[in-house]
């Protein structure tokens, strides 16, 4: 999956990058936990499955 459409799900249920050092960014929205994001254009489909499912997209 590419990096902008996961982040784009994201962004779509509220959540906000919160800071981005290294090799992930961190989005957060209030009341849930924060998610971490690999800084590669390209994301392994389970990795990007189990972001959603943290995010609670599933």
């Amino acid at each position: 999956m590419k990096r902008r459409d996961l982040i784009k799900k994201l962004e779509l249920a509220g959540y906000r990058e919160n800071r981005n050092d290294g090799g992930h960014a961190i989005y957060e929205k209030e009341n849930n936990r924060p998610v971490q994001v690999p800084n590669r254009s390209e994301i392994n489909e389970n990795t990007a499955r189990a972001i959603l499912k943290a995010a609670g997209l599933d």
